[in-house]
């Protein structure tokens, strides 16, 4: 007997002998308390699957998989657009009429309070996944006051990209560990005949979620913090401009090409991928695309940590979470489905066809995934000492106001010091609600 289903017949038990009202047990209760906010979960039948866009196709063969074996409980695969905003947004407005249209829903980490808080996904059983064998950092992720809301799919973690033949022909032995040492690199690479008309480097800098994880990236990078250890705003400090006059400095000396605040992740990644940079911040997912592709790139490439001010960088915590819509129906179904979708196998499956970062520690130290997979040491490392963008229950506002600010810095529209300045008070007003 597991431990829900021992709290059911205690609860039913009081029920019988003294009559309490039903909502005293009940599952939607706005308390938030462990019986309240865990709900019985009921009915089989047809679900769905929301994320966004399957770039590496893995998704549709982890359903193709379950539909194979379930064809009386059918998941539907529901395509968002890649943009994580949007993504966000859809979600949310499907909550807001309460439509059981969406059933489980891939979260970005850090959507599980703001979602959680609104009691638009249900407090999940978590002795019935196999949480204990994840890495702790990534089942955090998925917390709210205590309870768990989501079970990670898949974790992320940002690294640098960088053209090892490059590199070697400018006589470089190792990546750069900090900024300054970057940009001296990349001026010897820019002399060879062979990087003619290549830029230095590129992340994801467009006014989106990308350009939320890449200040925070910075920002922690050079000792800043964006909330303090009381959930406090803190960015209208001198250690975190210097994260985000790396980035607007770095537009101004064409470090970063002005192109690349229009950038998403398949922006840097193709802008890789075809010669164009020397280095790039992104995902695991590019590493797999880069090498199949077949391009000038592939087979001349390798990764290393982020780098930072003064030491290795920091980078931010990525990754999706399952959970389950508050409103759906088919909700045990849909429990097997998470279940089977976040299982050791799938995970294995993600890493191999998408190098996408498995969720189970001990898939980082296998030998033989380590030869096949290179980076996987250095992604080990990326998620250990990332640090998550904040974790708030207005998130919508923060990331957004962030967005807004680092873009206008970015851009030479503002300073990096009245961008923070604005952006203190923005943050301020956002956790305050």
């Amino acid at each position: 007997m597991n431990a829900r289903t021992a709290r059911a017949l205690q609860c039913s038990s009081l029920l019988l002998a003294v009559g309490l009202a039903a909502t005293a047990c009940g599952s939607s209760g706005a308390s938030g308390s462990a019986a309240q906010d865990e709900p019985e979960f009921t009915g089989r039948g047809p679900i769905t699957y929301v994320a966004g866009k399957d770039s590496t196709g893995v998704t549709k063969k982890i359903i193709d998989r379950w539909n194979t074996n379930h064809p009386k409980e059918k998941v539907t695969f529901i395509q968002l657009p890649t943009d994580p905003d949007t993504q966000r947004q859809q979600m949310i407005q499907n909550a807001q009429t309460k439509s059981d249209a969406y059933t489980v829903l891939s979260l970005d980490v850090v959507w599980t309070s703001e979602f959680a808080a609104h009691r638009w996904i249900d407090r999940l059983p978590a002795d019935e996944f196999p949480l204990g064998k994840m890495v702790k950092p990534i089942v955090e992720t998925g917390k709210y006051r205590g309870g768990q809301y989501a079970i990670p799919a898949s974790s992320d973690g940002g690294m640098l990209y960088y053209r090892t033949d490059l590199l070697k022909k400018a006589g470089i032995a190792q990546p750069p560990t900090t900024w300054a040492q970057m940009k001296k690199d990349c001026a010897k690479v820019k002399k060879l005949p062979g990087a003619k008309g290549m830029s230095c480097y590129a992340g994801q800098f467009h006014k989106y979620e990308g350009l939320t994880v890449n200040f925070a990236e910075a920002v922690h990078s050079a000792g800043g913090e964006i909330l303090d250890a009381h959930g406090k705003p803190h960015v209208d400090t001198s250690k975190a401009r210097k994260g985000l006059d790396f980035l607007a400095a770095s537009v101004k000396d064409k470090t970063i090409p002005k192109e690349a605040t229009t950038y998403q992740e398949e922006d840097a990644r193709r802008a890789f991928q075809k010669g164009e940079l020397i280095f790039a911040r992104n995902w695991p997912y590019m590493y797999s695309l880069v090498e199949k592709s077949k391009s000038e790139t592939s087979g001349k490439f390798a990764v290393a940590p982020l780098p930072g001010l003064n030491a290795t960088g920091t980078s931010s915590l990525g990754g999706h979470d399952l959970a389950l819509s508050s409103f759906a129906k088919n909700k045990a179904t849909a429990i097997d489905f998470m279940k089977f979708y976040t299982s050791e196998a799938n995970a294995r499956l993600a890493l191999k066809d998408g190098s996408l970062a498995p969720p189970y520690a001990k898939l980082y130290d296998d030998k033989a995934l380590v030869k096949k997979y290179p980076y996987l040491p250095t992604l080990k490392r990326s998620i250990l000492h990332a640090q998550p963008r904040p974790r708030v229950v207005q998130y919508g506002d923060a990331t957004a106001a962030i967005q807004r600010e680092a873009y206008a810095a970015m851009t030479g529209n503002k300073s990096s010091k009245q961008a923070l300045r604005d952006l203190q008070k923005s943050l301020r007003d956002a956790v305050a609600q």
